[in-house]
């Protein structure tokens, strides 16, 4: 029988998105002179797919299906960013120069979170069948048993990051890769060595694209005050820059956390989210509950996140199955890692990915891949067997 509280819980989050995709778009609705339930109505219709696709894919037998989902999700979303760049105008949305979106029945789909689903799939079953292989291997045999899938990553990375010019999906990827290949059974000095090389190859995006530089640069300038405050004057002195400029955006994420408070301004009673904080409902979601539902909200948003996180990582240590550990193990990553980066990203810790929160934030495809993943580990949840004693 599929996991009932992964469901549940996974029904609740959608739930709030929907209502955040309501009450936070007040703005653009008005900008825009959209409909009144312009966005909720989209995200409503959304939202009961999403809840429709998990309660059918928990449906199928997971010796059949997951296989054929998992690698149709990967090469399918591959073909689709492959050929994205090359679409006419007709067929895609475009920001920025790039191409993200195919336009689908008066909807935009992002290839990239439905490949991202795949992406684990095709690591879980690939890794699986070389797990617990690794500990009487050196760093260099390991190096050349992970060659192949650099060599994808690396195709995947100018796919993401130079054709969509969307560096913060990398970041996820790549640290989902990384903790995927350590619990397939990889050495701790070779997982090491490769989030090493991550970091010097993110290094080496930042600082080879021009908007990247002023988007660290302008997160510095509000962080830096914060961040120097622990170190000795004399170091301070050399890394903080005068009269930086502070970025927009965070400000008045800061300020829309500062104005919620411990109860927050009650439903619909947010400031900030009329024209001052652009997108609220998007990609500074949790800005925008941390404004209208104080710290309380925040700390129920996370609490079910984190009871999202402990369904989905038990599922995986009671799968008997190689494959289905590692993907529920993924998926879970993926969600704990957008959550943190964008977490991180409003409250000014870390510069902003442009990474949406899961389930919170307003959009169809993120929303969709999502509930396909919570979907396929619900359909691998019917086969663990729990020990007498154990609590489902």
């Amino acid at each position: 029988m599929p996991d009932k509280k992964l469901f549940i819980l996974t029904t609740m989050l959608i739930t709030l998105g929907v209502i955040c995709s309501y009450t936070l778009s007040a703005y653009t609705v008005i900008l825009f002179e959209y409909n009144d339930f312009h966005f909720v109505a989209r995200e409503l219709v959304v939202a009961v797919i999403s809840i429709l696709i998990m309660w059918t894919l928990a449906q199928l037998d997971p010796d059949i299906w997951l296989h054929r989902l998992g690698l149709g999700l990967f090469f399918g979303g591959m073909l689709l960013m492959i050929v994205m760049p090359f679409l006419p105008a007709s067929l895609v949305s475009e920001v920025g120069g790039a191409k993200r979106w195919i336009k689908l029945f008066g909807f935009s789909l992002a290839p990239v979170e439905f490949f991202k689903i795949g992406f684990v799939y095709f690591l879980a079953w690939s890794f699986s069948r070389k797990l617990g292989h690794h500990a009487d291997m050196g760093v260099t045999e390991e190096f050349k048993r992970f060659a192949p899938y650099a060599a994808i990553f690396i195709i995947v990375m100018f796919l993401i990051a130079f054709m969509q010019n969307d560096l913060g999906q990398v970041v996820v990827l790549a640290l989902t890769l990384a903790f995927m290949l350590f619990f397939a059974g990889s050495s701790f000095r070779f997982f090491m060595t490769l989030v090493g090389s991550a970091v010097g190859f993110f290094l080496f995006f930042i600082f080879t694209s021009e908007h990247r530089i002023n988007r660290i640069l302008s997160w510095w300038g509000s962080a830096q005050s914060t961040v120097l405050a622990f170190f000795p004057e004399p170091i301070a002195r050399h890394l903080r820059i005068e009269n930086a400029e502070e970025a927009y955006q965070i400000g008045h994420s800061l300020n829309a956390i500062h104005n919620g408070g411990i109860f927050g301004a009650g439903l619909g009673g947010g400031t900030f989210k009329l024209g001052f904080l652009s997108e609220v409902h998007t990609d500074f979601v949790l800005a925008g509950i941390a404004e209208e539902f104080g710290f309380i909200g925040v700390f129920g948003v996370a609490l079910l996140f984190i009871m999202l996180l402990h369904r989905l990582f038990k599922i995986a240590n009671r799968s008997h199955n190689d494959t289905a550990y590692l993907f529920s193990l993924g998926v879970g990553l993926l969600i704990t890692f957008a959550f943190m980066i964008n977490a991180y990203g409003i409250s000014g810790l870390t510069p902003i990915k442009g990474i949406s929160v899961p389930f919170l934030s307003y959009g169809g495809s993120a929303m969709l891949a999502s509930a396909m993943g919570i979907g396929m580990v619900l359909m691998v949840s019917k086969k663990i067997e729990y020990k007498s004693g154990d609590k489902k």
